[in-house]
């Protein structure tokens, strides 16, 4: 099954709540660390750190 979104983002912590409004869900905040990427476990959107990012915690 492929996700409804995929969101490019650019820090290791992102928070989802499936866009907000009626059709929204409650805040949830998400760690990319263990893969670099991660499904939304409401709403299925799939973050994924973009290229070349690196984690805070890399510096």
């Amino acid at each position: 099954m492929q996700p409804l979104e995929i969101i490019e983002v650019d820090t290791m912590t992102v928070g989802c709540d499936g866009g907000g409004g009626p059709l929204g869900h409650p805040m949830v905040y998400l760690n990319l660390e263990a893969k670099r990427e991660i499904d939304c476990p409401y709403c299925g959107r799939h973050f994924v750190l973009k290229t070349g990012k690196a984690a805070a915690s890399e510096h």
